[in-house]
């Protein structure tokens, strides 16, 4: 072997080859677009309340229009890939993302832009939940960990590129950023081309129970403690960090003193440090026989990293705290992606994975929302500052704790027999 070269091997470990499979290549190509639906926007939500004659306290519904539709959403798009393959989901999501994301540049009102936002939530649900799904259709055992780690870290870079552009853009005129949704076109005109089924047998509509059957199959699964319980353990990852993206600017600016400017670097080492860990997943994955362990740890690094960051009394204490929170938070979430994707049959490995997005996008939904109303009312009792901390300091016990239980509870529960 050369020295002095740093190959992908040696950082992601032995399974990295997959990036050279045209399978792999090409969920990695529509894993681009997913990451948008939010992190596009969060640059320039302030530019947009002019031009669409909204006001500060409601712009952020633009972000809130698109989480929720997809909470009641992703659970039908998986149960549809189960049925009818998950290559034509992946195209309707594709394009449907595009074309509502692309088209909010063309109004002008506030209510017409909400009401794309929610139909662009509607193409997000056709999307990662299906990769995922896809990877754990193509993939088993370490592989399939490093798989879900890899994708995980495309989405951070995917976060840290794209709105950069749109910060650029929107300097030029509101409209801008929003065409930069335009990409899934050719995504999709290539994934149609070249995509192939992972599975080596779709389901024939003819011969298997219907729809009907396949939802009463579901609800058999998940009434298993050890599916209902991974699909609530993966929406508590999402208590974290939300928790952190909804009050990092409030405790950088508002709490610590500092400018939007330091809070923005925040942000982005947050999102590099859960990329480059969601690249070691195979190889965490790897040391452990049982992968109770290595997520019970990163669940503490995640709860007690967003807990460290709102106590920090500086700027370069919360850096800490956010470097071991985007690792948890990284490594836990490709595990937890790994697992669910293991459990089910795989005629309901879509609609497993589905429910178990949805809760993250609950939690995504919710957490905002249950923090705000925390922080008013310990506002009163203890002080701005130190409400917003202890608020803070909260999500991220809860988040871990929670989380924790979860897994506990799988631990003890038997294996999933289906038909038994």
């Amino acid at each position: 072997m050369r020295t002095g070269v740093v190959s992908l091997s040696s950082i992601a470990g032995a399974d990295s080859g997959i990036v050279r499979e045209r399978p792999f290549q090409l969920l990695l190509l529509i894993n681009v677009l997913p990451p948008l639906g939010t992190a596009l926007l969060s640059p320039v939500l302030g530019s947009l309340v002019e031009p669409l004659g909204a006001s500060t306290a409601n712009i952020g519904l633009m972000m809130s229009a698109f989480t929720a539709p997809s909470i009641f959403v992703i659970p039908i798009a998986g149960v549809i890939s189960d049925r009818y393959g998950r290559r034509p989901v992946l195209i309707f999501g594709l394009c449907w993302f595009g074309l509502t994301g692309t088209a909010i540049a063309f109004v002008s009102t506030f209510g017409a832009a909400l009401a794309l936002r929610a139909l662009q939530g509607i193409g997000f649900a056709a999307l990662t939940p299906i990769i995922i799904t896809s990877l754990g259709d193509l993939y088993a055992g370490t592989k399939e960990a490093t798989a879900q780690g890899l994708r995980f870290t495309g989405s951070g870079l995917s976060q840290t590129a794209f709105p950069l552009a749109a910060g650029v853009l929107v300097g030029v005129a509101w409209q801008y950023p929003f065409l930069l949704y335009a990409v899934a076109f050719p995504i999709a005109a290539v994934v149609y081309v070249y995509f192939e089924e992972p599975l080596d047998e779709a389901p024939d509509e003819e011969s298997e129970a219907g729809i009907r059957e396949q939802l009463d199959d579901m609800r058999t699964l998940v009434a298993h403690r050890r599916a209902w319980a991974m699909v609530a353990a993966r929406g508590t990852a999402n208590i974290a960090w939300f928790g952190f993206l909804t009050y990092n600017s409030i405790l950088v600016v508002n709490v610590l003193g500092y400018t939007p400017t330091e809070a923005g670097i925040l942000a982005a080492l947050a999102s590099l440090t859960y990329a480059l860990a969601a690249s070691q997943a195979g190889r965490i994955a790897d040391l452990f026989d049982d992968r109770l362990y290595p997520l019970v740890a990163t669940n503490l690094s995640m709860g007690a990293g967003l807990a460290l960051t709102f106590l920090a009394p500086s700027l370069a204490v919360a850096a800490v705290g956010v470097v071991f929170m985007g690792a948890g938070f990284g490594l836990v979430l490709s595990i937890y992606r790994s697992v669910i994707t293991t459990l089910p049959p795989a005629d309901l490995r879509g609609g497993l994975v589905s429910l178990g997005e949805g809760s993250g996008r609950a939690a995504a939904t919710a957490t905002p929302v249950v923090m705000g109303v925390a922080v008013a009312v310990a506002t009163s009792a203890l002080g701005f500052e130190t409400a917003v901390r202890a608020v803070g300091v909260g999500t991220g016990v809860v988040s871990a704790g929670v989380g924790i239980a979860c897994l506990l509870l799988m631990s003890t529960s038997p294996p999933i027999r289906m038909g038994e």
